[in-house]
């Protein structure tokens, strides 16, 4: 594993109510929030949740950008970890789908992890 997906994986960790499941079996990672992924990692990318609009954005401005890997490619972008990406923007990416999640949660979730 890369520092930075080791990186991006403790940041996600961070996150209010962040827990790593590995649904699939042994390999990948899933982080979700509230029972919901809001991150998952494969060997040298993560695939983030975004707003369509700033998806297709990202997918322009970024080479390392795509349509999300075996996922819905309207919401979902596939971020190369290794490429060209500060972290600064990496983290960005991670925040806004985390908060997506978050925000699509019941109020009861969203007040628990505010306490």
């Amino acid at each position: 594993m890369t520092d930075r997906v080791t990186s991006s994986i403790e940041y996600c960790d961070s996150k209010p109510g962040a827990v790593q499941e590995y649904p699939f079996g042994p390999q990948p990672l899933v982080m979700k929030v509230g029972g919901k992924m809001f991150a998952f990692f494969s060997k040298d990318s993560i695939t983030l949740k975004c707003n369509p609009r700033i998806a297709e954005n990202l997918r322009e401005q970024y080479t390392d950008v795509k349509p999300g890997y075996h996922m819905n490619k309207k919401h979902w972008n596939t971020v190369m970890l290794e490429g060209t990406l500060t972290d600064e923007e990496l983290q960005s990416m991670i925040d806004h789908s985390y908060e997506l999640v978050v925000a699509a949660l019941p109020k009861a979730a969203r007040q628990a992890l505010q306490t």
